[in-house]
């Protein structure tokens, strides 16, 4: 298969059609630093063991799709919205040592209604309203027959380049990674299970429970989803702290027992680190820094108690110095994550039984032509109220 989601022939793919008809996908293509643009991405034809997704053109990576264990589908994507390490590559090309050296498509957020399905998928049918997990892992190596999927060295995950994403009409995506929604959850919700399941994950690797009093560094999209986890979790006592007033009143809103004004300047961290656990009034069982700064994690490590947990889940810097040695003579376990693993079905149910409410995050939304997707990035980049922005396709 050649680049950019051209077919050069002989493999078994062409254009998607239905009844003979050819079906144009369209696509955002990242083509530089702060440049996107709608053009056309190409769909492999429905095969035997194939149910097709309207939604991603060409298959970004090698599969057997002669394999019964590897049936794949089409559904026509309804809803969709951009995340924060879209808007990263957006900007810098870049996402940690993930590095865009050729046009790519982007996004990994998505839901959507089945309009297909091959001869091997028995548990969705045409018109099922669907969320999707976005990577796809070897199944064989030794992490994932140990469970631990997420950490796969061969996965594909849509938009981590080199890996084509899904913010376009239609998808090409496994079955098993694809999950029915309760009736009583829409799409916009579905496609935001991704960014709940960071927080769900974090939640799970740093045992966060009724008994956790909880520090949240930073109220960007990652952080107040980590936020609605710790709630789903019965953590005891939730802080949060950032540097913006707006996020901070939505952290609040949504339901932090105290919030924390910080600033960036590393020379103030002892400082704040006093008013957290004034805020507290307890000790610090877990932190999670959804920032990942020098400044957010040295305030999460200080503020953090003897014999608690900090968790890493923001990317902001590739490389951290941090006062470890004070951390470690009071045990505080630094633990980290990457993305998730095996969350879909408690994102399902938290949604369902209201557990959780994401629809506060839902702050802007947008059509799928050019000039709104264009609008879509400056209104993400541009911060201020902008929290999570969606597209409806």
């Amino acid at each position: 298969m050649g680049k950019g989601g051209k077919t050069d022939g002989g493999d078994g793919f062409g254009d998607a059609s239905r009844d003979g008809v050819e079906q144009e996908n369209m696509a955002a293509w990242l083509l530089g630093v702060n440049t996107l643009k709608i053009q056309p991405f190409k769909l492999p034809n429905l095969g035997t063991n194939l149910f097709f997704f309207w939604i991603l053109g060409t298959l970004p990576w090698s599969i057997d799709i002669t394999q019964p264990t590897s049936p794949l589908y089409l559904i026509k994507l309804v809803n969709m919205y951009c995340f924060d390490c879209c808007l990263f590559l957006f900007q810098n090309m870049r996402c940690a040592d993930f590095v865009v050296k050729e046009p790519m498509v982007i996004g990994h957020e998505c839901a959507g209604i089945v309009e297909e399905v091959g001869s091997e998928v028995k548990h969705l049918v045409p018109g099922d309203r669907v969320a999707l997990e976005p990577g796809i892992n070897c199944k064989r190596c030794e992490l994932c027959k140990q469970g631990r999927y997420n950490l796969c060295p061969e996965m594909k995950f849509f938009g981590s380049p080199p890996t084509h994403g899904c913010l376009a009409n239609q998808v090409v995506h496994p079955g098993d990674l694809c999950f029915k929604l309760p009736n009583n959850v829409s799409l916009e919700e579905g496609a935001m299970c991704e960014p709940l399941s960071v927080g769900v994950h974090a939640c799970r690797r740093a045992n966060v429970g009724p008994e956790s009093n909880v520090l949240v560094m930073g109220a960007g999209p990652i952080g107040l989803v980590t936020l609605l986890a710790a709630r789903a979790f019965e953590a005891s006592r939730i802080v949060v702290a950032d540097v913006n007033d707006h996020r901070l009143s939505v952290a609040k809103a949504l339901g932090a027992h105290e919030i924390v004004k910080v600033s960036t300047n590393i020379e103030e961290v002892a400082e704040e680190v006093a008013k957290i656990k004034e805020a507290m009034g307890t000790r610090v069982d877990v932190s999670f820094d959804c920032a990942g700064f020098n400044k957010t994690m040295a305030t999460a490590l200080s503020a953090t108690g003897s014999g608690g947990k900090v968790c890493l889940v923001g990317m902001g810097q590739r490389e951290l110095t941090l006062p470890l040695t004070p951390a470690t003579a009071r045990e505080v376990d630094v633990i980290g994550i990457f993305r998730y693993k095996n969350t879909w079905p408690l994102c399902l149910e938290l949604l369902r039984s209201g557990k959780v409410d994401v629809k506060p995050l839902i702050t802007h939304r947008f059509g799928f032509s050019q000039k709104e997707v264009e609008k879509a990035f400056e209104t993400s980049a541009g911060g201020a109220n902008a929290i999570k922005v969606m597209f409806n396709l």
